[in-house]
């Protein structure tokens, strides 16, 4: 009798040690960080940065999935299918869930599908030309395109309705010039075909490997698009700074996201364990070196207002260049 009650006591203390871990909000099976581009690209080097970390503060393994195409759509599409439980978490910007709705007639995700836990680093975005373009600034690169009206210069995106392509519509809507859009599933296979000469320029989010190819000559970076130098890559000037746009300044933010439906627990849980993660001097150090810098801490209802705002200017941005779904 005395050892069937000592049975039934252990068993119950291992119930009620299941219950507490239940109680946590977070799933024991291994996270997914979803990257919506190929391996290779400035998405993915921030997935490899983040995803032991963050499965160190989770208390559980963080595996990075790569899916790219449409933009970016089809990863954030795959997350919205899965089971909202706190398994996929979305590696996401503005291109993925703000601007493929407005572009893609085959993407069905609304912006509102997604809630954004917290960003996680800022990008500085870079006119990159492939080595023997006959230029060496942003004017120059503008004149180019004005000499060439009859035979555009091709520039490439991660796809049509992407926030590189919506920019260099806006160039062209700001300085008259024309140009030959090549859309791309992602940054990586773009910088090898600018690096190969296979098309003449592209807006991007500058990278290490992205560095490495300017030091070998293999590529030039002219201009970037803050609207101030970037900390991080002081001897490129501003594309604010030319005469041919001047005044003209984006940034982009990458942050992790989960579908709207996710339960509040297991928010509040991921947005703490992404908060500390960012304090982590081995993280900050790292994005830095991937001229990233981290994001500056929010609350999740700064989180939400900021998405908010960010909808909103884009949408804008699409609308003055009169942004179809194709």
């Amino acid at each position: 009798m005395r050892q069937f009650q000592r049975s039934m006591t252990l068993f119950a203390g291992l119930l009620l040690g299941a219950a507490a871990v239940l109680a946590q909000g977070g799933p024991s099976k291994p996270v997914n960080l979803m990257v919506p581009y190929p391996a290779g690209g400035p998405s993915d080097a921030i997935a490899r940065i983040f995803f032991n970390p963050l499965g160190k503060e989770l208390g559980q393994q963080v595996l990075v999935e790569n899916l790219g195409g449409v933009s970016g759509a089809l990863a954030a599409q795959k997350v919205l299918a899965a089971p909202a439980d706190g398994q996929y978490i979305f590696q996401g910007s503005p291109n993925e869930v703000i601007l493929s709705p407005l572009a893609n007639a085959a993407v069905k995700l609304k912006t509102e599908d997604f809630r954004l836990v917290h960003p996680v680093a800022d990008a500085v975005m870079v006119f990159v030309t492939r080595k023997d373009l006959p230029v060496a600034s942003v004017d120059e690169l503008i004149a180019l395109a004005r000499k060439s009206a009859d035979r555009p210069l091709s520039y490439g995106s991660v796809g049509i309705g992407s926030l590189y392509h919506l920019i260099l519509e806006n160039v062209q809507a700001q300085t008259g010039v024309k140009l030959s859009h090549v859309p791309y599933k992602g940054n990586a296979p773009l910088l090898q075909d600018i690096a190969g000469g296979q098309v003449d320029f592209a807006v991007l989010v500058y990278s290490a490997a992205m560095g490495a190819l300017a030091d070998q000559g293999r590529l030039k970076v002219i201009g970037q698009l803050g609207a101030q130098r970037s900390e991080l890559l002081k001897n490129v000037p501003s594309a604010s700074e030319s005469q041919a746009l001047k005044g003209f300044s984006y940034k982009i933010w990458t942050g992790f996201m989960v579908p709207k439906s996710t339960p509040e627990d297991v928010v509040v849980r991921l947005h703490a364990a992404i908060g500390k993660t960012l304090q982590d001097p081995t993280v900050r150090t790292q994005l830095a070196a991937q001229t990233q810098l981290a994001a500056a801490p929010m609350t999740l209802a700064e989180s939400a207002r900021f998405f908010d705002a960010e909808t909103a200017r884009y949408r804008a941005i699409a609308k003055q260049i009169q942004l179809q779904p194709q």
